[in-house]
C-alpha cells in the first residue's frame, strides 16, 4: 500500500511542488490550504506523515501540531518553517514534531526527511506493538498465575482434608492395635484370676489353700496394674522439671549398676566417649530411662557373651549416643515394629521399653534409629539436641 501524506500550507506553490515531488516517489498526497482543512483530511484519511507549515492564518502550525499529536498520534508531523532559528526548532520538537524543514527546501532533502520519519514511525509502531504484546502476555501470565494459585489453594485444602482423614484413620488403627495388645497382655492374668476364683468357690478347699489362691489372685491383679501403668507411661508425657544432665556421667553410672550382669554373661564393654561434651537440658530420670532400656536390651541379646560398645560424641547441634551389641540382630520383618507398644521378642517382656524410649526422645526434639543385620548385632543411635 502507498504511504499517505497530507500537506498543509497556505502557499499554493508549496502545495503543488510537494505534491509533484512526492507523487513521483510513489506516495499518495492530499493537500490543504489551512490547518482546519488539514485536520479534517487527517481525521478522514489517517495519513502516515503530515507536512505542516509553521506560519498560517486562522490557526498557526504550532497549535495545529499539538492537536494532531493529541488526537492523531499515528500521524507523524514534519514542520515547514521559514524562520531558521534553533529556538523555534527546539520549540517545535518539544511540541511533538518528528522533524522540521527550512524553506526554501531541497527536493532530495524533503524526500530523505520524509523517508527517515517513515522509518522512525515504522520502528516506533513496531515497538508499540511489541510492548502491547508484552503487556498482553504479562496479563495472561498474571491470569494464569492467579488461576494456578487458586488451583494450588484448592489442592492444598483437599490435601489437608485428606491428611486429616488419614491421621484420623491412623489414630483409629493405632487405637485398634493398642486395644488388641491390651487384650492379649491382660487376658492371661484375667484367666488366672478367673480360675483361682472358681477354685475358691469349691467346698473342698482348705484354709491354707484358700490363702494361697487369694495371694495368687492378688499377684495377677498387680500384674494387670503394672501393665496399665506401663501403658500410660508409654502414651503420655508427664510434666517434669528440666535440669542440666551430663550424659557421660549418667551412662557411666548405668554401666556401674549393670556391671554384675555384664560380668556374669562375660560381656566385654568398650566405651568411646569424646572429651568436653556439652550438657543437655532434660530430666535425669527420663534420660536414664532411655539408656537403661537400650543397655538392658543389648545385654539380653548377648546371653552367651559378646561385646557392648557405647559411643558418645558431638554432632550438629547436639549429642549422639550409639549403643551397639554383637547379639542375634533384628530380623528384617521386625524393623518396622520394634518401637510399637506391646511388640516384644522376649518371653516375659511387655513390649513397652522401646515405645517409651521413642516417646521420650521425640519429646526432647531428638531422633532415634537402628541399624542391624541377622547374627551381626544391632546398633541404636540416639541424637539429642543440646538446647
Amino acid at each position: 500500500m502507498k504511504e499517505r501524506i497530507v500537506v498543509v500550507d497556505d502557499e499554493r506553490i508549496i502545495l503543488e511542488l510537494t505534491s509533484m515531488i512526492l507523487a513521483s516517489k510513489g506516495y499518495e498526497v492530499l493537500t490543504a490550504e489551512n490547518a482546519l482543512e488539514g485536520l479534517a483530511l487527517i481525521d478522514r484519511y489517517s495519513p502516515s506523515v503530515v507536512l505542516l507549515d509553521y506560519m498560517m492564518p486562522r490557526m498557526d502550525g504550532k497549535t495545529a501540531l499539538r492537536k494532531i499529536r493529541q488526537k492523531y498520534p499515528e500521524s507523524y508531523v514534519i514542520m515547514f518553517t521559514g524562520k531558521g532559528s534553533e529556538e523555534i526548532a527546539v520549540e517545535l520538537m518539544k511540541a511533538g514534531a518528528s522533524d522540521y524543514i527550512l524553506k526554501p527546501f531541497n527536493n532530495q532533502d524533503l524526500v530523505e526527511r520524509i523517508e527517515n520519519v517513515l522509518r522512525l514511525r515504522s520502528v516506533e509502531r513496531h515497538n508499540r506493538d511489541l510492548r502491547r504484546e508484552r503487556e498482553k502476555l504479562l496479563r495472561e501470565v498474571e491470569e494464569w498465575n492467579l488461576e494456578l494459585e487458586r488451583r494450588v489453594e484448592d489442592k492444598t485444602l483437599a490435601l489437608e482434608q485428606a491428611h486429616a482423614e488419614i491421621v484420623q484413620a491412623e489414630k483409629l488403627a493405632a487405637l485398634g492395635h493398642l486395644s488388641a495388645g491390651m487384650a492379649h497382655e491382660i487376658r492371661n492374668p484375667l484367666n488366672s484370676i478367673s480360675l483361682f476364683a472358681q477354685v475358691l468357690q469349691g467346698d473342698s478347699v482348705s484354709d491354707e489353700e484358700r490363702i494361697g489362691y487369694s495371694e495368687r489372685i492378688l499377684t495377677e491383679v498387680d500384674r494387670v496394674d503394672d501393665i496399665l501403668v506401663k501403658l500410660l507411661a508409654a502414651s503420655k508425657s508427664p510434666h517434669v522439671e528440666i535440669e542440666t544432665v551430663d550424659l557421660t556421667a549418667l551412662i557411666r553410672e548405668l554401666l556401674d549398676e549393670l556391671l554384675p550382669q555384664l560380668e556374669s554373661r562375660k560381656i566385654e564393654t568398650i566405651c568411646q566417649f569424646e572429651n568436653d561434651l556439652p550438657a543437655i537440658q532434660a530430666h535425669p530420670d527420663e534420660m536414664s530411662q532411655i539408656f537403661s532400656n537400650l543397655l538392658v536390651n543389648a545385654i539380653h541379646e548377648m546371653a552367651e557373651g559378646g561385646r557392648l560398645t557405647i559411643f558418645l560424641g558431638k554432632t550438629d547441634g547436639g549429642i549422639k549416643v550409639i549403643v551397639k551389641d554383637t547379639g542375634r540382630g533384628i530380623p528384617a520383618e521386625n524393623f518396622k515394629r520394634i518401637f510399637d507398644p506391646f511388640f516384644t521378642t522376649k518371653d516375659k517382656g511387655t513390649g513397652f521399653g522401646l515405645s517409651v524410649v521413642l516417646r521420650i526422645v521425640k519429646t526432647y526434639g531428638g531422633r532415634i534409629s537402628v541399624d542391624s543385620a541377622p547374627d551381626q548385632g544391632a546398633a541404636f543411635t540416639v541424637v539429642l539436641p543440646v538446647v
